[in-house]
């Protein structure tokens, strides 16, 4: 069904006896779910083993072999007209002349989505949209294993006798990501993949459908399109599912940072995917990427007698206090007042740097040092008289690809080169809203502070904080970032050696694990060591 091969009539009564007319799901079979492997649950037929979906599928089948036999056998004879001026266009059938038009376009829109064509994509906010989307769906059901097992007791489907070789694909999508182009996502990965692979998240669906459905499923990936905030979404929700050894993790990046798929070389918008061939090139990247490991930090907040403020969060990428925060917060108000100015990436963008220009006289943190207190595995750090803000990284970039850190830089001070996956922070400060605005055109460089495994922050002031692009305002308290896991994430492999050493050392630990040579758990440790030593 998905093999996007055009097949001549006078050819295909040959391929049919050569083949048996089995589609080998072309060159993204091994993402591609075959539909039967998919059995309907609560089926009340004979046949209870094949899907509906495969049985439609067969059907048809069975109605387009029927009209090409039918269509060769007229064109033999010669009953069908051809113009004498044309090119040789065969005029179509009366049987299926209504629905030339309908069946022109569509072929037209297969061809262009097998070439890797995109349209013309309109990027607008995303963090916001997925912390409001992932706010909403986890506040509507408290308990996780209430709705896991609510997911399971309204699943149609069970995926069955999946082949070792194959490595399907799951795909979640955020229409309300910055691109907010989720329909037209998802139609054109529902032809390039099996659409029972393809899943919207939404106030009603999260990732717990899909990951049910695939639970079962051995060496499946996950594509997640949208940004940072819908990521961290699909993690929390693996996570939750406690596999053995969890799916690896891609992005298409469609929010406005997309700082996780830039350290993760998937691009930084949607743009960057048609430049780089399009859908089908995207997935083709991900049959073939690297799995590496993601470093995710636990947030807790405290009172001043030590009793919880609010739940734990959890972070990805980085965390904010003070001038950095108060930009994300006055975005985040007036998104609320007016989310119509919200429409593309680039007036995101100019936003920001107006919010950031008004507060540029604020003198709001002229006493950031002496508000707020940093102490790292212990020793406390002093931070610069002139700081209004402090930044806890995890990865490279920041602010839409702003690296903060510098590790090429050949610096005399005794830090340790970033790496999302070693277990360890760093902490930068800001002098104010000008140094940010440097750092963004890269004409300055974050003060660096110290590196750590456990940080602890006192604050003794309201003042503004944001976890990966979620901003708020936090009355006095003491905050802890300390290591909660770490979570398989997949990284586009480009043209260096080490990369593709490590996604053939990946694939190589899958066949190990089918053949029962090692275990799940001893794979996992493998890939983790694997990705320190390699990316």
């Amino acid at each position: 069904m998905w093999c996007q091969r055009l097949v001549h009539v006078d050819c295909h009564n040959n391929l049919s006896i050569e083949t048996g007319d089995i589609c080998d799901l072309g060159p993204l079979k091994r993402l591609i779910l075959s539909p039967l492997c998919v059995k309907e649950l609560h089926w009340t037929g004979a046949a209870g083993l094949i899907s509906s979906i495969t049985h439609g599928a067969n059907e048809l089948a069975s109605n387009v072999r029927e009209r090409i036999r039918s269509r060769g056998k007229k064109y033999r004879k010669g009953t069908i007209s051809v113009d004498s001026d044309s090119s040789g266009t065969i005029d179509p059938p009366s049987d299926i002349e209504g629905d030339s038009q309908e069946t022109n376009s569509a072929a037209k829109r297969r061809e262009d989505h097998a070439n890797g064509e995109l349209p013309e994509v309109h990027e607008s906010s995303e963090s916001e949209n997925d912390k409001q989307l992932l706010t909403e769906n986890t506040t509507s059901i408290p308990n996780g294993q209430h709705e896991d097992s609510h997911v399971h007791n309204n699943q149609k489907y069970e995926i069955v006798d999946v082949p070792s070789d194959s490595r399907p694909l799951l795909v979640f999508i955020n229409k309300r990501s910055g691109a907010q182009c989720g329909d037209s996502l998802r139609q054109r990965l529902q032809i390039l993949l099996n659409p029972i692979q393809v899943f919207e998240l939404g106030k009603q669906q999260g990732p717990e459908v899909g990951l049910t459905l695939f639970r079962k499923v051995p060496h499946f990936r996950v594509l997640v399109c949208g940004g940072d905030g819908t990521v961290a979404w699909v993690l929390d929700a693996i996570e939750k599912q406690k596999f053995e050894a969890p799916p690896p993790v891609a992005i298409l990046p469609a929010g406005t940072g997309n700082d996780l798929a830039r350290v993760l070389s998937w691009g930084g918008g949607l743009g960057i995917v048609e430049k780089q061939g399009g859908l089908f090139s995207v997935l083709k990247d991900v049959e073939h990427a690297a799995v590496t490991v993601l470093d995710r930090w636990k947030i807790t907040i405290k009172d001043n007698q030590g009793k919880l403020m609010s739940q734990p969060k959890y972070m990805n990428n980085y965390f904010g206090v003070g001038c950095d925060a108060k930009v994300a917060l006055d975005i985040h108000n007036l998104r609320e007042e007016n989310p119509e100015r919200f429409y593309s990436q680039f007036m995101n963008k100019v936003l920001y740097a107006k919010e950031g220009a008004k507060n540029m006289m604020d003198n709001t943190f002229d006493y950031f040092p002496w508000d707020v207190k940093l102490e790292i595995d212990g020793s406390k750090i002093n931070i610069p008289q002139d700081s209004e803000g402090i930044l806890v990284a995890n990865i490279q970039s920041y602010m839409g690809g702003v690296d903060l850190w510098k590790n090429e830089d050949d610096v005399s001070d005794n830090f340790h080169p970033q790496s999302m996956h070693d277990k360890m922070l760093e902490v930068v400060s800001f002098t104010g809203m000008l140094h940010l605005g440097r750092l963004q055109v890269g004409l300055s460089r974050a003060q660096r502070l110290a590196q750590g495994h456990h940080i602890k922050i006192e604050i003794k002031t309201k003042m503004p904080i944001q976890v990966d692009g979620e901003p708020w305002s936090q009355d006095p308290c003491t905050i802890v970032v300390s290591h909660h896991c770490q979570a398989f994430m997949l990284k586009r492999v480009s043209e260096e050696p080490i990369g593709h050493a490590a996604s053939i050392m990946a694939d190589v630990l899958e066949n190990a694990e089918n053949n029962g040579i090692i275990t799940a758990s001893q794979k996992r440790t493998l890939l983790h060591e694997i990705a320190s030593r390699l990316l």
